[in-house]
C-alpha cells in the first residue's frame, strides 16, 4: 500500500512539473518525488523540506509555522509564503488531502518559477491544477480505508489489554484472526507514556494506522487512564523475528517517541516507552501490557533508565510499580519527601544506592564526608529510622524509588 502512495505523488510530481512531498496529518513523511530537470536536480532545496526527507518528519515547530496557515481546515490549495527566519527559504503549495471532511495528510510543492503562474483561486480551471487536486483525493481514500483497518486493530488490541476476561479472550482471538500466521509468532509489547490522544474527529484512527506503518508495529491503541495521574498512554504490539531480539520493538519505540503527540500537549514533557518481556502469541497480552507500562514509567522516573527501558532492567521498580495509585507514602518518609528536603532526599537515595559506602556516595555527589555524615543524621532525625538496620535502609530506600513514580 505504501508503494501506492509513491505512485500517486510521482503523479502529482509530473502533472505540476515540480517535486511533491506527501505527509500524513503528524508530518510524517509518506513518500516524495523530485521533478528531473537538466541536470535532474531540484532548483530549490531548502533546510525544512532536507529535514523532513533526511528524517522522515518535520519537527513540531515547523508543523505549528505550517498549521498557522490553516491547512488542517483547508478545503482547496493554499498558497503559503517563504520566511528564511523559519528555515522556509521557498515558498510552498499546499494539496489538503482530504476524505468526507476529514483532513488525512499533506501534498507539498515547492512555489518556485514552475508554479509560480498556478491560479489557486479557480484551482479546477487548470487541467494541471485539477489532475493534481484529483491525485490526492484518492490518497485521501487510499489513507482513510489504511486508517480504518488501523482502528479496527487497535480496538481489538485495547480490549485484549484492558477489558473484562470474556472481553479479551474475544478480542484475542479476532485480533488473531486479523493478523495472521504472524499473531502466534514472538511479539513484544510497546507503552509510551505520556501519550495526547488525538483531538478531532477521524483523527485517531488516520494517526494510528500511519504510525503503525511508519515505526513497523502490528497494531497500536490510546489506552485512556493508564497512569495513575490519569494520563493515557500508547500500547503498540511489534512483530518479532525471535524472542531473544527485542530490537524491533526498541526501533519502534524510538521512532514512536519522536511523534508530537508523545509527551502530550506541553512542549517541556517528556516522553519515555517501555518494552514488556517477549511472548510467543497473544494468550499474555494483558500481562506484557502490565510490563511494559512499568518500564516506561520506570523511565520516567530515573532518568538513566530511559527513554526507552525494558521490564527486565528495571531492578525494583517492577515490584513498585504494582503498588495501587492512592498508595500513601510511609509516614516515617513522608516528612522527608517535602519539597525542603529535597536535597536530603537525595542524598539518601544516593547513599542507599552506593550500597552504604560513605566514600562512594560523597564522590557521586561532589560533597565532604563530613556533609555527608550530616545530612545523613538530619535524614535519620526527620524519618525516624536507624540507617544502621537492613530493614530500616530497605523501608527508606523502597519508599524513595516509589515516590519517583
Amino acid at each position: 500500500m505504501r508503494g501506492d502512495y509513491q505512485q500517486f505523488v510521482d503523479e502529482i510530481s509530473a502533472a505540476l512539473g515540480a517535486p511533491a512531498t506527501l505527509e500524513d496529518r503528524d508530518f510524517v513523511l509518506i513518500a516524495f518525488g523530485a521533478h528531473g530537470g537538466d541536470d535532474d536536480l531540484e532548483p530549490a532545496m531548502d533546510p525544512v523540506r532536507t529535514r523532513s526527507i533526511l528524517r522522515r518528519r518535520s519537527t513540531a515547530a515547523v508543523r505549528a509555522w505550517f498549521e498557522a496557515f490553516g491547512i488542517a481546515r483547508a478545503q482547496a490549495p493554499l498558497r503559503i509564503p517563504p520566511d528564511p527566519a523559519a528555515g522556509v527559504f521557498t515558498g510552498r503549495i499546499c494539496l489538503p488531502v482530504r476524505h468526507r471532511g476529514v483532513v488525512h495528510g499533506y501534498v507539498w510543492l515547492l512555489d518556485d518559477e514552475h508554479l509560480a503562474g498556478l491560479d489557486l483561486a479557480v484551482p479546477y480551471a487548470d487541467p494541471r491544477l485539477a489532475q493534481a487536486m484529483e491525485t490526492a483525493d484518492r490518497i485521501g481514500a487510499l489513507l482513510a480505508a489504511e486508517g480504518r483497518a488501523g482502528a479496527e486493530l487497535g480496538e481489538l488490541l485495547r480490549e485484549a489489554l484492558t477489558g473484562r476476561p470474556a472481553g479479551r479472550d474475544a478480542a484475542r482471538g479476532a485480533l488473531r484472526e486479523a493478523l495472521g500466521p504472524s499473531a502466534d509468532g514472538p511479539t513484544a509489547l510497546v507503552a509510551v507514556v505520556p501519550w495526547w490522544p488525538a483531538g478531532e474527529s477521524g483523527d485517531e484512527e488516520g494517526t494510528s494506522s500511519s504510525l503503525a506503518a511508519q515505526s513497523g508495529v502490528a497494531a497500536l491503541c490510546t489506552v485512556t487512564d493508564a497512569l495513575p495521574d490519569g494520563s493515557p498512554a500508547l500500547a503498540a504490539l511489534v512483530r518479532l523475528r525471535a524472542l531473544s531480539s527485542p530490537a524491533p520493538a526498541r526501533t519502534a519505540a524510538d521512532r514512536l517517541l519522536r511523534s508530537p503527540r508523545a509527551g502530550g500537549p506541553s512542549p517541556a514533557a517528556r516522553a519515555t516507552a517501555g518494552l514488556g518481556t517477549p511472548r510467543r502469541g497473544l494468550v499474555e497480552l494483558a500481562d506484557a501490557w502490565r510490563e511494559a507500562l512499568a518500564a516506561a514509567r520506570a523511565a520516567g522516573a530515573q532518568a538513566r533508565l530511559g527513554p526507552v527501558a525494558q521490564w527486565s532492567g528495571i531492578g525494583p521498580y517492577r515490584v513498585l510499580s504494582a503498588l495501587p495509585r492512592d498508595a500513601a507514602a510511609d509516614t516515617a518518609v513522608r516528612p522527608l519527601l517535602a519539597p525542603t528536603h529535597t536535597e536530603l532526599a537525595r542524598t539518601a537515595e544516593v547513599f542507599l544506592d552506593c550500597a552504604g559506602q560513605a566514600g562512594r556516595t560523597a564522590a557521586a555527589l561532589g560533597i565532604h564526608r563530613q556533609t555527608l555524615y550530616y545530612r545523613l543524621s538530619r535524614v535519620e532525625q526527620l524519618t525516624g529510622l536507624d540507617l544502621d538496620e537492613g530493614e530500616d535502609r530497605l523501608l527508606l530506600h523502597m519508599a524513595l524509588k516509589a515516590a519517583r513514580l
